[in-house]
């Protein structure tokens, strides 16, 4: 396992410890992750806790079920935004949803959704081109806490200026104010975009395929994973989009140097858009 330095000093044996502690006894399995930056976020939260080294954490999290909660809320990446990255849905747009007109039905999971503003982005782009009657968009993630926000659809009202910025940049063809109300602080988006979207929880590091999908996102979720875990997810992801199906990933994200690479073609250029071959 490569988790961890190959010389590992007493923290690195504790953060060993810790991941297959909560992998045996609780099932999330970080054993895979990017050292560096799990490393970093373990020290984050052992200040927040006021917890003095990480055994006394593995201590807490193995016997305080809210504690494991609180750890996986700081552990998990959360950042994302609506048409985070605007060329991306620009450049689906315009060269995927052609594609996918060809289909009668469109499976489409969206991996590592986070508190969803990306899935409600895909919802918007997939309604104004006339589709999204005729899709099934799966979001998942392995925190339930992010996914139960996801599912309610409110976000800051702070936040919608930028995003109308994003959607207009991404080739919006309406008023971005006219997919949410404003209720106080917050933006509360239409129900009719969760119509066609099923929320659940999925491990990309423990749980199999579950479907055969059009198309799979995930984007800015693979950097955090190392080289073994990337492979894994790759293979994941391959058996289950079909042929000639769309896989996105995030702009930091390849699939160069990976066992699929010769699998697939990028259909544009540098928003790391691929198409299945066969």
């Amino acid at each position: 396992m490569d988790t961890i330095s190959s010389t590992p000093n007493l923290e690195d044996i504790e953060i060993q410890l810790l991941l297959d502690g909560i992998y045996r006894y609780y099932g999330h399995d970080f054993r895979n992750y990017a050292a560096d930056s799990l490393k970093r976020r373990i020290r984050r939260f052992l200040n927040v806790e006021g917890i003095a080294t990480v055994s006394a954490l593995q201590a807490q999290i193995l016997h305080d079920r809210a504690c494991l909660k609180r750890f996986l809320l700081s552990l998990t990446v959360n950042v994302t935004a609506m048409f985070r990255d605007p060329s991306f849905f620009l450049a689906f747009r315009t060269l995927v949803v052609p594609l996918l007109r060809t289909y009668p039905f469109i499976r489409i999971w969206h991996a590592g959704c986070s508190s969803g503003q990306e899935v409600y982005s895909m919802a918007i782009v997939l309604q104004e081109e006339g589709l999204y009657h005729r899709c099934r968009i799966y979001a998942t993630d392995t925190n339930e806490i992010v996914l139960q926000k996801a599912k309610q659809g409110i976000f800051s009202l702070e936040l919608m200026q930028e995003y109308t910025q994003f959607y207009l940049k991404a080739g919006g063809k309406s008023s971005f104010s006219e997919y949410y109300t404003a209720a106080y602080d917050s933006a509360i988006f239409r129900s009719s975009l969760r119509e066609n979207i099923v929320f659940s929880q999925h491990n990309l590091a423990t749980d199999s395929s579950f479907n055969e999908f059009n198309v799979i996102i995930c984007r800015n979720v693979l950097i955090y994973f190392n080289h073994l875990l990337q492979d894994q997810v790759c293979s994941l992801f391959h058996s289950s989009l079909c042929p000639f199906g769309i896989l996105g990933l995030g702009r930091q994200e390849s699939l160069k140097f990976t066992a699929y690479e010769k699998q697939y073609e990028e259909i544009a250029m540098g928003e790391k858009l691929y198409r299945r071959l066969n």
